[in-house]
């Protein structure tokens, strides 16, 4: 008998009905579309962010106090700490190894640099141009304990840095010319640079390279000011073999957190262990220094900070649509819902006056809701799959992942806008009394 009344007020009312469902499929439309982004949100940011740049520095820590211009270290080459090359590979064993992006490793030179097109023209180039010469990989496969390789360089910690002409190749004597620098000088790709480092004091300890430049690098930065070669040719003219002065990593984080910005000393054992177990730039910083004894890894604040307030705002917005777009379900579930009991008051007295409850008689109504609720819930998860891939290609050029795990969260929520939007003229039908409704009062 019950499923017979719910069967034929679905008969009765359809035009009712289908407007509730449609009501509803919008609603849970636009919440699975939401809610479909913003679970990809974080890895799509995440990776856009790391076109912007690396989010670690890693230093030697008994380092000196550095001397540093336009971002450019201009300390001596035989003052301060270095670190050695060979234990970079190390940086792909920590527990979040697979958020490591991509790193670099820099060492700064102060060079004396003379420019020539052809030899005949050595005699007229600039002689005793001073500059710096900047060492670091472009693209360079590092070793791993494990016995595999890992491509790394600037080409995955900078991607915005552009060449006109090519990057040198790792370990040739090649060099790219910021692109402020080679306008000042003269320089194009295909001139032939001699660079010397050292003592002026001692020939026997100046070191010199000839360098072919094959491009000119635009970075907006301190880098077009300097010459950009290959680490090793900075190692040779700095006398430091393996050795390397700072490190940026990229590395994919999730927004810090109150609780990411505690002391990792003072946290209980639980504590520490959730902290580490979560990719913090603050836990991923403190395992690196575990693998790379000797160093300070620091965050860059600045980039990290600048992640963490973009996501979390555009996060709010996602969770505030879904929740403006399950408000409307209900407001326009509990609309047609009104309209229904107002219309069956006599069938509700009929009920009540052969004995039925409160209770039975909102189970009727909350029935019919529900499997409107199943209904709209499945077609707006369709529908919010659609609108999902709109966002995702207008948002972060690629769409989302689809998750099934979505469908029964959808329904859930399907039947709790449906059963909200029913309260009050669910109160309603509980206040009819038999005698008066039957009567058409």
């Amino acid at each position: 008998m019950f499923l017979r009344i719910v069967r034929e007020s679905f008969a009765r009312t359809p035009r009712r009905k289908v407007l509730t469902a449609a009501a509803l499929a919008l609603g849970m439309a636009v919440a699975t579309g939401t809610l479909s982004v913003v679970l990809d949100v974080g890895d799509r940011l995440a990776l856009e962010f790391r076109s912007l740049g690396a989010n670690l520095l890693v230093t030697p820590q008994a380092d000196t106090l550095p001397l540093e211009i336009g971002g450019v270290d201009y300390r001596p080459v035989d003052a301060g700490s270095y670190l050695p090359e060979t234990e970079l590979g190390k940086l792909k064993t920590i527990f979040w190894r697979n958020n490591i992006i991509g790193f670099a490793p820099f060492l700064e030179v102060p060079v004396e640099a003379q420019t020539s097109r052809t030899p005949a023209e050595a005699s007229a180039a600039r002689s005793g141009l001073q500059a710096t010469l900047l060492g670091t990989w472009y693209k360079h496969a590092v070793a791993l304990p494990d016995g595999a390789t890992f491509a790394t360089g600037v080409a995955k910690t900078h991607p915005w840095w552009r060449v006109d002409g090519r990057w040198f190749a790792d370990g040739a004597a090649e060099c790219v010319v910021g692109a402020a620098l080679a306008h000042r000088v003269g320089i194009k790709p295909g001139d032939t640079v001699d660079v010397r480092a050292g003592s002026d004091s001692s020939v026997a300890t100046r070191r010199s390279a000839t360098l072919q430049v094959v491009g000119i690098l635009s970075t907006g930065g301190p880098e077009d000011e300097v010459l950009v070669a290959p680490l090793e040719v900075a190692q040779k003219l700095a006398g430091r073999p393996g050795s390397f002065r700072r490190l940026l990593v990229s590395a994919l984080t999730k927004p810090e957190e109150e609780f990411a910005r505690r002391d990792p000393d003072k946290m209980s054992p639980a504590e520490y262990d959730r902290w580490f177990c979560t990719p913090y730039i603050s836990s991923i910083a403190h395992q690196v220094q575990l693998v790379l004894p000797g160093v300070e890894a620091r965050p860059i604040r600045r980039v990290a900070e600048g992640e963490g307030h973009i996501l979390t705002r555009l996060s709010a917005l996602m969770w505030l649509m879904t929740l403006a777009a399950l408000v409307a379900a209900a407001l326009a579930v509990g609309a047609t819902s009104a309209t229904t009991v107002i219309e069956r008051r006599a069938e509700v007295g009929l009920m009540k006056a052969l004995g039925a409850g409160n209770g039975l008689v909102g189970a009727f109504f909350l029935a019919e809701q529900a499997l409107l609720a199943l209904a709209g819930g499945v077609a707006g998860y369709a529908l919010g799959l659609g609108l999902a891939q709109l966002l995702g290609r207008s948002v972060f050029g690629v769409p989302p992942t689809q998750r099934l795990i979505l469908l029964p969260v959808i329904l859930a929520l399907a039947v709790l806008v449906a059963l909200a939007g029913s309260l009050v003229p669910l109160r309603r039908a509980a206040r009819y009394e038999p005698a008066p409704v039957l009567r058409g009062e």
